[in-house]
């Protein structure tokens, strides 16, 4: 099964200061396991809310907010793409990587299986 791993933004990830040395060695060694395990499908960081946009359409009309936006707990940071034999697995990596980044807050999203829809 596919899931979707969002890590939660905090106020270091919004601020756009560049992770530390010691950090990005700690996610880079848990990024090579979990892809050498095969787990691992993709993953990428996100620049802070300020440098995004919202496009949100209601009543036909498309409105464009500018970042950065104040709702810090409904951000995300990050994600992974996982493929794993269950729920239990995601949880077990996701707990390894938040240890790795020394906490945080992931939420674990199964992906539908099938053929490709709007979601």
């Amino acid at each position: 099964m596919r899931v979707l791993g969002l890590l939660r933004a905090d106020a270091d990830s919004e601020s756009g200061a560049p992770p530390s040395p010691e950090l990005i060695e700690r996610c880079g060694k848990f990024i090579e396991e979990v892809t050498k395990a095969g787990v691992l499908l993709a993953t990428d960081g996100l620049q802070p809310s300020s440098k995004g946009k919202r496009v949100r359409l209601a009543g036909g009309k498309t409105a464009v907010i500018d970042g950065p936006f104040t709702e810090s707990k409904e951000l995300i940071a990050s994600y992974a793409l996982l493929e794993v034999k269950s729920m239990a697995e995601a949880v077990e990596w996701t707990t390894r990587f938040l240890k790795a980044l020394g906490g945080g807050e992931c939420e674990l999203r199964p992906l539908y299986e099938g053929p490709p829809g709007c979601g």
